[in-house]
């Protein structure tokens, strides 16, 4: 793919990986439509992309509101390229302590907003004359399972099942579906849930340079799964 013109829209844009895969496509002369929860944060950071990025103030668990908005800024003739799959959170916690609210947030944010999202692009793509690009972030934790991690596992391992289901299905209407699993990375995932960063981890950047490569293959190219993982994920205070 060409992406120079191209019109991706991405979950989870205002920080983190989101961000970056924003700039990146950007760089490269695509257009973003970036999609989150905080319209402060995506405010700031279309102040550094510019027009080129739009700020869509969106809770992907709100299956309504995705279609309104779908149905109201694409069209046949005015599809959307690339759709990324980012949004997501963690929540940790022994299974019998784990609140069910907690639970539900992630299976809804994790899982359920990658559907609702998908279900209403696809027609769109289906209809684009271009060979489009679907690229689910999934997380280490879909192919390697942790205790108290029960919540997040489920929702991950869903996304790849997900993931490798719908590459199959779209495949022959000409559109790629790729399923990250990143290892861990400088983010706030994990400030919010009380652990530190470290310089061993992965950097939103680096994730973002993959990223391009991926969406850069030759349209009858695909790679449908991407492991990534920092060589040595220790922090340096324990080594």
């Amino acid at each position: 793919m060409d992406i120079n013109s191209k019109k991706a829209i991405i979950t989870g844009a205002s920080s983190g990986l989101g961000a970056a895969f924003s700039k990146s496509i950007i760089e490269k002369g695509g257009t973003v439509f970036g999609l989150a929860r905080s319209t402060d944060k995506l405010e700031q950071l279309q102040d550094k992309l510019g027009t080129a990025f739009t700020p869509v103030t969106m809770d992907i668990t709100n299956h309504e509101a995705i279609q309104e908005w779908v149905t109201n800024t694409f069209s046949d003739k005015h599809a959307p390229d690339i759709l990324i799959n980012n949004a997501g959170l963690g929540r940790f916690g022994d299974v019998d302590r784990l609140p069910l609210d907690e639970w539900e947030a992630m299976i809804q944010t994790n899982l359920s907003g990658i559907f609702y999202m998908t279900r209403q692009c696809i027609p769109k793509m289906k209809a684009n004359d271009n060979v489009c690009h679907v690229i689910n972030i999934a997380s280490i934790a879909g192919k390697v399972a942790n205790p108290q991690l029960t919540g997040y596992n489920a929702s991950k391992f869903g996304v790849r099942g997900f993931s490798e289901a719908l590459f199959q299905e779209v495949r022959y209407d000409g559109i790629k579906v790729t399923c990250f699993y990143p290892g861990s990375t400088a983010t706030d995932f994990f400030g919010q849930n009380d652990l530190e960063t470290h310089e061993n981890m992965m950097q939103p950047q680096e994730v973002a340079d993959v990223l391009i490569n991926v969406l850069e293959t030759p349209d009858n190219f695909l790679i449908n799964d991407v492991t990534m993982r920092p060589l040595n994920p220790k922090s340096p205070n324990e080594q």
